[in-house]
């Protein structure tokens, strides 16, 4: 076999170890707010559907898709928003049972 030396990125031919970090921060971003959002969606579920308040379901599921598009195009990729209405969702979870 072989003896290679190691490999060197910054001078590699056709390196593209920029744009693989970019995609990976993507995805990190893209599953951070995601799963957020879907709890924000099921959290807006249990509202609506255990407790028949078909009104605020609507409304946080508007509000958990709104926000969700504004984690994702936030260049932290940090959904505050979302968290935020993680927990008003959940305190009017708890209020309305």
């Amino acid at each position: 076999m072989a003896d290679h030396g190691a490999p060197e990125y910054a001078t590699a031919e056709g390196n593209d170890y920029a744009e693989h970090q970019g995609t990976y921060h993507f995805f990190a971003k893209l599953t951070l707010v995601s799963t957020v959002a879907l709890a924000c969606f099921m959290v807006a579920f249990g509202i609506g559907g255990a407790n028949g308040h078909w009104g605020l379901f609507t409304l946080g599921t508007l509000a958990s898709v709104a926000v969700a598009a504004i984690g994702l195009a936030s260049k932290d990729g940090q959904p505050k928003l979302l968290f935020g209405l993680l927990g008003i969702l959940v305190v009017l979870l708890i209020v309305t049972s």
